[in-house]
């Protein structure tokens, strides 16, 4: 591994720990200029999340009304009651965004399967970086205001679901990440850099309380306004 990807490990609370987690729950709201032109406005707003930490399994309850939940994986993702029972579903979710442009629409199932593959790697890295099949290399460092961060280059295996193959994340001087740089290729591929913020220790993992994704310049600088999606969590729990 990448002697920078060791110290942020360590910095957002060790491989170890992460290793005794078998669920993450988070208590959050989600919403934004991107949600607003998708059709679905404050949808995400005071959700509860279950995710697994080592599989690309992530539900969402409620969503888009009481008693329905969402349920993602890479290559299934469904819209359950709250027995369990399909209401809606998708195989091969991903295919269903071809041909999309920034403009486009969503249904709910084109909503379940971006929420949840994002939100599965906001809650799940850097720790996902020593897993199987991710490339890590340290690139140049980056001025932001008067801190100089440090970069790690990630490759993502194919079997992982995420916003775009390569991603570049920014290093504080605490070793956390405090931002991260890509286009999401089912969002119509806008260069976007996402600020980490606020990171507060959950019992051992260190993660942001507060995200803002905003526009990236050619430059790299970013665009402070609109904020396409923010996320606020009032909780992460581990177990």
């Amino acid at each position: 591994m990448s002697g920078l990807l060791d110290e942020v490990l360590a910095a957002h609370g060790g491989l170890d720990r992460w290793k005794k987690i078998e669920k993450i729950e988070a208590d959050a709201s989600i919403y934004g200029a991107m949600w607003i032109r998708k059709g679905h406005g404050d949808a995400l707003r005071g959700v509860h999340i279950t995710a697994k930490p080592r599989e690309q399994w992530i539900s969402y309850s409620p969503f888009k009304g009481a008693g329905r939940r969402s349920v993602h994986t890479p290559s299934r993702t469904a819209i359950e009651d709250s027995k369990g029972e399909v209401m809606q579903a998708r195989d091969n979710p991903r295919a269903a965004f071809d041909g999309h442009t920034v403009e486009s629409k969503w249904d709910d199932l084109h909503l379940a399967y971006f929420s949840g593959y994002a939100m599965w790697n906001y809650l799940t890295a850097p720790f996902t970086f020593a897993m199987p099949g991710f490339q890590v290399q340290e690139i140049e460092t980056w001025k932001e205001g008067k801190e100089t961060w440090r970069r790690l280059k990630v490759c993502f295996p194919e079997d992982v679901a995420t916003h775009c193959p390569e991603q570049v994340f920014y290093i504080n001087p605490h070793g956390l990440i405090a931002r991260t740089d890509y286009a999401a290729t089912v969002t119509g591929g806008v260069p976007t850099a996402h600020y980490l913020l606020d990171h507060k220790n959950f019992d051992g993992v260190v993660l942001p309380t507060r995200r803002r994704a905003l526009r990236r310049n050619t430059d790299g600088s970013a665009v402070p306004e609109p904020v396409f999606v923010a996320i606020d969590f009032d909780d992460i729990r581990f177990s």
